[in-house]
């Protein structure tokens, strides 16, 4: 499986904004905050494998 990486660009009630940063792109991926964990906020790096996502430390 492939791993990606993110930033959470904006949240908007439920749902949040995530800008990939493994590659060059402007396109933002809309995801319910509920597959995201709670604790992120507007700049969290987050990193996507096994269908999950996690907060980059």
């Amino acid at each position: 499986m492939e791993t990606f990486y993110y930033v959470v660009d904006s949240i908007e009630g439920d749902y949040a904004n995530l800008r990939r940063t493994d590659t060059e792109s402007d396109d933002l991926k809309l995801v319910a905050r509920a597959l995201l964990p709670p604790e992120i906020s507007e700049g969290t790096r987050l990193k996507y494998e096994l269908l999950q996502y996690f907060i980059e430390e």
